[in-house]
């Protein structure tokens, strides 16, 4: 946009200030997702989901709905998809902060970064609401089990190969090719203001939930709270949206997702 040394400077100083932001949210969420882990190992497998998160509320999914035990679930989906999510997302807000910079030059870059980004998250609540709510059902039905694991191979199975298929879908498709350019995303989509920061977060977050709502529900193939998935769907998702080849790389996952459930229902 410009070839300027002194907003060349400028951009450089907006880029590190985000980027320790954007380091400290994705720490303190990993951080206590780690936490969470280990109290949920630490204890019996009735009570893991209970301490998992918010360790002054038990989750009992035997007893009706609770709205306080579901509050309990929707906060651990929370956490978790601000520790998985937030990494992907860099690359898109630093598109953001260095357009904002060149079309606002007189506002501070951080309000309407912390905008689009909040933004984001938003979307990413509301898909955590959603996948809590799925996983008290899929639990109320006895096909999972406490700690989020799928209670048999067909029901794994059933997953994973959908998994799998929706790699191959025009949505997946369409969404992912919106999160793959951040430049060109933020110059065909761009809004002034604070509002148009909001709207632009709220349409990036939709496309990013649209890319990689499935890629999540592996975790109840894999547990809820498994941490080495976790990373692994993170890097999925990373490389899908980052690197040279990306989305041929999804469908040679969607492959093995497919493969994978096969296998399962079969063994």
């Amino acid at each position: 946009m410009t070839t300027n040394p002194i907003a060349q400077r400028i951009y450089r100083r907006d880029r590190n200030v985000v980027l320790i932001g954007l380091a400290g949210v994705i720490l303190v969420a990993v951080t206590y997702t780690i936490f969470a882990t280990r109290e949920m190992l630490r204890v019996s497998e009735l009570q893991a989901a209970a301490n998992a998160f918010v360790l002054v509320c038990t989750i009992n999914f035997n007893d009706p709905f609770v709205w306080s035990d579901y509050l309990a679930l929707f906060a651990m989906w929370v956490v978790m998809q601000i520790a998985m999510m937030s990494p992907t997302a860099v690359p898109m807000t630093l598109a953001f902060t260095k357009m904002d910079r060149y079309k606002t030059p007189e506002r501070a870059p951080w309000k309407g970064t912390i905008v689009f980004f909040g933004a984001y998250v938003i979307v990413w609540i509301i898909y955590s609401a959603i996948a809590a709510l799925v996983q008290w059902w899929l639990h109320a039905q006895a096909l999972i089990t406490p700690t989020g694991v799928a209670a048999s191979p067909y029901v794994g199975g059933a997953i994973l190969i959908g998994a799998g298929l929706f790699q191959f879908s025009s949505i997946k498709e369409n969404c992912l090719n919106h999160c793959r350019s951040p430049l060109a995303y933020m110059m065909n989509q761009w809004e002034d203001g604070l509002l148009g920061a909001l709207r632009m977060g709220l349409k990036h977050g939709a496309y990013c939930v649209g890319c990689c709502w499935v890629l999540m529900l592996v975790l109840f193939v894999a547990g809820v709270m498994n941490l080495l998935w976790m990373a692994v769907i993170t890097a999925f998702v990373l490389i899908e949206k980052l690197a040279p080849g990306g989305d041929k790389f999804g469908k040679v996952i969607g492959v093995g997702f497919i493969a994978w459930g096969v296998v399962m229902m079969i063994l």
